[in-house]
């Protein structure tokens, strides 16, 4: 559950100014920082979007929600899920503040909004938790690498 790994991007605040460039260019608080980003713009695009959410083929966000793995390496973040000024933990906790207030609102959502992904197209309410979970799982996945010695 994406609250759950909330709890996981939390614990990992105080490792922010770890790198390994073997395994990401970035340090840990540029992972962090990325994964709160998009959970708050996702929820933020579903809350003002209309609920005019229609299904419509898309082999991406199929084969994307069905094996629940982004492959890493293979696309590159959208500039507004970016930072380009140095992250402090200040930031980070900030954005997890506003993450975990955004998230309580997914529930009570018209589950036709929707938001447009850069690379799978449209995703509904319930795509988009299935898809900020694969994601920040992704970046706590990399970021566990990052840390190991």
């Amino acid at each position: 559950m994406i609250a759950d790994l909330l709890d996981s991007i939390a614990s990992k605040i105080n490792y922010a100014e770890a790198c390994n460039e073997r395994v990401s260019k970035s340090n840990v608080a540029w992972h962090l920082d990325h994964s709160l980003k998009v959970i708050n713009s996702v929820v933020t695009a579903l809350q003002q979007s209309a609920p005019n959410y229609k299904w419509r083929f898309n082999y991406k966000r199929i084969l994307l929600l069905s094996i629940k793995k982004i492959p890493r390496g293979k696309a590159k973040a959208p500039k507004a899920v970016q930072s380009f000024d140095d992250i402090t933990v200040t930031d980070i906790e900030r954005q997890l503040k506003t993450a975990r207030s955004l998230l309580q609102e997914l529930n009570t959502m018209d589950q036709k909004s929707n938001f447009m992904h850069p690379y799978v197209g449209q995703l509904n309410v319930k795509q988009a938790k299935v898809f900020l979970e694969i994601h920040t799982r992704h970046h706590l996945k990399i970021i566990d690498d990052i840390l190991k010695k």
